[in-house]
């Protein structure tokens, strides 16, 4: 039975309108249900009560504990073992602790460096799920133009096949021409159902991350016409040296070996803990013992720990944070090259790509326009079935070239904006 509840709540209700997804419904719908933003996000909730632990632990911790010691009696009074000061002894008391440690504030420094690093890995997550998003929806959207260019590849094709058949009956053609149009028609024809695998590919690859759960009735807005302008590229540059979550995790990872460094140097100073108790440590619970003596009572002790030698240890952590943030400040001017080399590419690739659609828009009308020519031509007399076939390919593939000029503007102008941290 719970099976079959899961299969019916995994496939949409019949009935039920398919979804409509613009771009940035898209965003948010990753942002909530992407598996990536979601672990990251847990790993800095960790790394926040990790700081909320450290914090607590320099401060004073109160406790209450009770105890009873039994020890054989031997007939005197402390019984067999003296320590114990009594066969009978009974413990209730509250203590009141606290360490005066360099140790606690540098490891309280190093969790909230560590915090700051989650923090910032978080941001990055967030950032490689909208990179995500950004190909797999506009994967959907040129896979629905793709369609769109078959059927109407199909249409022009069989609109050709039945010129080819009355020209036929009527003795104006040759049956090659015909076979000619049927093959180009079932060439379409197989086009087309490419096209709509290539959909539901696309929408699964897509809806793992936008969907809480299995589903591909939905749609997306193709907004591939509107072109949005690209922006100078020193204002990007600044944009994406300033928010740049590549750079935040480095320079945070490089503020966490500062901290690492000292909390190991904290190891060659002296700790002082500090304890008080109230309550009873006698032989019998009482405020007052048999003699009229007074058993509720406090006491104080302080305690200095002097580090005096460890074979080396100490000096091999200093130098083991050393040597980590040697490695942190490594991967922060990396991830600085880094940046600036992925700006560069696709900022220049979205240039290339937008100087070339006009260029492309202008070979699909110039496509067009062969074809019908071609076609009028065909009737005349004067051209050939395969002039015909080669003209409704070229345009076919004009199409689907421009089509593709458009996403791959619309998806190095958003790999841009992402990195400027403007998307």
């Amino acid at each position: 039975m719970r099976r079959y509840l899961l299969l019916i709540a995994t496939f949409p209700i019949l009935g039920q309108a398919p979804l409509t997804l613009s771009f940035q419904d898209a965003l948010e719908r990753a942002r909530k249900y992407g598996i990536e933003i979601q672990t990251a996000n847990i790993a800095e909730l960790l790394a926040r009560e990790d700081r909320i632990q450290a914090k607590a632990a320099m401060l004073p911790a109160v406790q209450y504990f009770n105890q009873f010691i039994y020890t054989g009696p031997n007939g005197t009074p402390t019984g067999i073992f003296v320590a114990n000061n009594g066969p009978h002894v009974y413990n209730s008391q509250g203590q009141v602790h606290e360490d005066l440690s360099w140790t606690r504030h540098a490891e309280y420094r190093r969790m909230v460096a560590a915090e700051m690093v989650a923090k910032a890995k978080a941001d990055l997550a967030a950032r490689g799920v909208i990179a995500t998003v950004i190909q797999d929806y506009y994967a959907v959207a040129i896979a629905q133009r793709r369609l769109a260019n078959a059927e109407r590849s199909l249409d022009d094709a069989r609109k050709f096949l039945d010129i080819t058949q009355k020209q036929e009956r009527g003795g104006e053609a040759a049956h090659a021409d015909v076979v000619k149009a049927q093959v180009q028609a079932e060439q379409r024809e197989r086009d087309v159902s490419e096209a709509r695998l290539a959909i539901d590919k696309a929408r699964l690859a897509l809806g793992v991350i936008i969907f809480p759960d299995f589903r591909q009735d939905f749609s997306v807005v193709d907004d591939l016409d509107q072109i949005s302008p690209l922006g100078s590229f020193n204002e990007v540059q600044s944009l994406a040296l300033a928010k740049s979550p590549e750079l935040r995790v480095a320079q945070a990872g490089f503020e966490q070996g500062q901290a690492e460094i000292s909390a190991a140097r904290t190891a060659y100073l002296p700790t002082l803990s500090l304890d008080y108790f109230y309550g009873i440590d006698a032989n019998q619970v009482a405020i007052y013992n048999r003699e009229g003596q007074k058993n509720l009572g406090s006491s104080a002790q302080a305690t200095l720990t002097i580090p005096v030698w460890n074979w080396g240890a100490t000096e091999s952590k200093v130098r083991q944070a050393e040597l980590k943030q040697k490695q942190a400040q490594l991967e922060l001017t990396f991830a600085q090259r880094q940046l600036l080399a992925n700006l560069n590419s696709f900022y220049r690739e979205a240039q290339l790509a937008q100087t070339q659609l006009d260029s492309l828009r202008k070979s699909v009308e110039l496509s067009a326009e062969s074809l019908r020519l071609t076609l009028l031509r065909y009737q005349g007399g004067e051209a050939t079935a395969l002039e015909v076939v080669d003209a409704q390919t070229t345009l076919a593939q004009a199409r689907n070239a421009y089509d593709d000029g458009l996403s791959r503007y619309r998806i190095a102008l958003a790999a841009v904006q992402t990195l400027s941290g403007t998307l």
